[in-house]
């Protein structure tokens, strides 16, 4: 790690397999930017399992400890602030990611379909998958993109697209979706350390 490699802060709600996905690529030189915190909005979530076994520092961040929304808010950039973190990056992360203007551009998700289609509030897990077969769509895929006010509506970062099978269920068409996420989001992270992020109103160029 150099002074130059961007400080990631993780949050999730879930497992983190994601979250070990940048850890482990990071340990092997694959991923340019180091998981400097983990933050989860549920204690019981099994990411904090996994930090403890990766030696990755974690905290948990719940809304419904704090007195008000502000207040939440408060706790959430001081800890940004207090681990020096460079990027936000939403691995599963179920709950509203309150967004300032100082993080602008600074905040990415990743989302289990090809966004606009398949997302907003309401659409996560095997919510999406249902929703994806359900409509008879013959691709779906994976969503790299910035946060901003609006669930899943931030300028788009990066996609990937895999086939719906004709004898998919959302079991196996998750795990097809989590198979490109695993590259798609690294490789995300690593356009935004390297500079080659452009954004141009909601189009997002990818420099060499």
């Amino acid at each position: 790690m150099t002074a130059s490699t961007p400080r990631l802060a993780v949050f999730v709600s879930g497992g983190g397999r994601s979250l070990e996905n940048l850890v482990v690529r990071e340990r092997d030189g694959r991923l340019h930017a180091h998981v400097a915190h983990v933050v989860s909005s549920s204690a019981h979530a099994g990411a904090i399992g996994r930090c403890a076994k990766l030696g990755v520092p974690s905290s948990v961040l719940r809304r419904r400890d704090h007195a008000s929304d502000a207040e939440f808010e408060n706790a959430l950039y001081a800890l940004l602030e207090r681990e020096r973190i460079d990027l936000v990056v939403l691995a599963g992360y179920l709950a509203h990611f309150p967004l300032r203007p100082a993080y602008a551009q600074r905040v990415l998700n990743i989302h289990p379909a090809l966004l606009p289609a398949f997302g907003g509030k309401g659409f996560f897990g095997h919510h999406v998958h249902e929703s994806v077969l359900a409509a008879g769509v013959k691709v779906s895929g994976c969503t790299v993109h910035f946060v901003d006010a609006d669930y899943d509506r931030g300028p788009i970062i990066a996609q990937r697209v895999v086939a719906v099978h004709d004898d998919d269920d959302a079991d196996s068409l998750a795990a097809r979706v989590f198979a490109a996420e695993l590259d798609a989001l690294p490789d995300a992270i690593n356009d935004f350390a390297g500079g080659r992020l452009v954004i141009d109103g909601r189009r997002v160029r990818v420099r060499p």
